[in-house]
């Protein structure tokens, strides 16, 4: 039986996460196929124990999660060699890069093989067929060339969580010791990475899920989510938890019935919902998520206008009055909104555009009113491949597209894209970006964030002392002293770096 070789690339915050993304697939074929997990995190050079697996031959099949930004640099590079020296490996990757811009990869000649979301299902499938030389026409979430031309499968329906094989834990543990893998955090000294659903209900334009699940949301069960983090607490000291789904908080009864089920470990937890679908919570409900441990949600807020919003596609009834209105409500309770806000939206001129900018961070000022608790995470607009939406094709109009080769991913403008700080986008001018980065420099002054567990009390104070005047003023045009004890304290920021 031939042998897969599973490679987590190296992610942005080179943090080692538990990476439930190829732990999911290594659960399909597990009693299947032999197989070795290769974590770019956790080796100074991948390649180096890659090419040493593959030299003892009767690997069969090389298959790579892919995320956007940081992962390609050794994904690009690593499947390519694969290619020019086994070239009888089948290569296949997977993730939501893979998925969104397959045009691009499939047409570089060393990836083989698409897996279109969720391939719990698909990969084992395809694996059969390739090692039966049987058809795979037939298999959904598939996309592939034939005769020079891209083929797609048809989207499978989005898998029932609590039907799936359970992760390998113990077979990653052979690999590399798990222990390693629970890290200090804000949450806690041996935090968990956990996945517990996939999608999500709503289409905003501006994300990249929305193409590959197409509103649709399926979550595992809180007792099966439970067992799971009772069992890496009790086996290997875990903590606390990150919940990495895009919507963790999509069912109240599900949250309230995981947050039961949890309080007793007393563990910190974290995760990312709706403010709209959150607001929609009682009381209790949101009392005994606060109760069990949950000490900060993060919330996709965007923009103060409601106008741009509704361009975003943002679905539900999300409004700036709501996005206020929550923060005021959720500080009642003392768990932590993490607000996340896109500037630079495309706008009909350079005028618009920056008065919009504008208009936002004049609303991030208000909203740090309201709760001075409130993180704010600032991302810079960048364009994903939701065609149809009326954002995207103002993105098309501008002039604006993506590399046509895969291994310009790499290269230094492009690398940073989809980190949604380094835009090459034709609507944003330098003066724009600039405006944006200054005032983050000095809100993160003003306001340095809680999550930096490094950041001492001393070296706050004297942040917020010296950020003082420019926040109070509006004075943000270049911040030079800021930014240089920013970068002397590696000053973390949350939305590149995570936890």
């Amino acid at each position: 039986m031939s042998k897969v070789l599973l490679f987590n690339p190296r992610s942005a915050n080179y943090k080692p996460r538990i990476p439930n993304s190829i732990l999911s697939i290594a659960s399909s074929i597990e009693g299947l196929y032999d197989y070795v997990i290769v974590d770019g995190n956790l080796e100074t050079d991948p390649w180096v124990i890659i090419q040493h697996y593959l030299e003892q031959g009767g690997f069969s099949y090389f298959a790579s999660t892919c995320m956007p930004g940081p992962q390609l640099r050794q994904a690009i590079p690593i499947s390519k060699m694969i290619r020019e020296l086994y070239p009888e490996i089948k290569i296949i990757w997977g993730g939501y890069f893979a998925s969104n811009q397959y045009k691009t990869v499939l047409r570089s000649s060393f990836v083989d093989f698409v897996v279109n979301g969720q391939g719990e299902k698909t990969f084992p499938a395809l694996l059969h067929a390739l090692e039966n030389n049987e058809p795979y026409e037939m298999i959904r979430n598939l996309i592939y060339t034939c005769n020079n031309e891209i083929i797609k499968t048809p989207k499978d329906e989005l898998y029932e969580p609590d039907t799936l094989p359970l992760l390998p834990y113990e077979t990653l543990n052979r690999f590399y010791p798990l222990k390693r893998y629970l890290g200090k955090t804000y949450l806690g000294t041996k935090t968990i990475a956990y996945h517990s659903s996939m999608g999500c209900p709503f289409t905003c334009s501006f994300c990249a899920v929305v193409p590959l699940y197409n509103a649709r949301w399926k979550g595992k069960s809180a007792q099966l989510i439970y067992n799971d983090v009772k069992y890496l607490k009790d086996q290997y000291g875990g903590n606390a938890i990150e919940f990495h789904d895009n919507n963790f908080f999509v069912s109240e009864k599900r949250t309230v019935e995981f947050a039961q089920l949890i309080k007793p470990e007393k563990m910190i937890w974290w995760g990312e919902g709706r403010i709209d679908t959150i607001n929609k919570y009682s009381d209790e409900s949101l009392a005994i998520m606060r109760e069990s441990g949950c000490k900060m949600i993060f919330f996709g807020a965007e923009t103060g206008n409601d106008a741009v919003l509704k361009k975003m596609d943002k679905g539900g009834t999300q409004t700036a009055a709501g996005i206020k209105a929550f923060a005021a409500r959720i500080a009642k309770f003392d768990i932590i909104p993490e607000y996340s806000f896109v500037l630079g939206t495309p706008g009909d001129t350079p005028e618009q555009v920056m008065e919009q900018i504008d208009q936002d961070i004049a609303f991030i000022r208000e909203i740090k009113q309201i709760n001075p608790k409130t993180e704010i995470i600032i991302y810079v607009y960048s364009p994903v491949p939701t065609e149809g939406s009326d954002m995207y094709n103002r993105v098309l109009n501008s002039g604006f597209s993506f590399p046509q080769k895969l291994e310009d991913w790499i290269s230094p403008q492009w690398e940073n894209f989809d980190l949604r700080k380094n835009p090459l986008t034709p609507w944003l001018t330098p003066e724009m970006i600039n405006k944006i980065k200054d005032f983050e420099t000095v809100l993160n002054g003003y306001y340095p964030t809680v999550s930096d567990i490094r950041l001492t009390n001393i070296k706050k104070n004297l942040l917020r002392s010296m950020a003082s005047l420019r926040y109070k003023t509006g004075l943000y045009k270049k911040p030079y002293e800021l930014k240089a004890l920013q970068i002397l304290w590696k000053y973390r920021q949350p939305e590149i770096e995570g936890f």
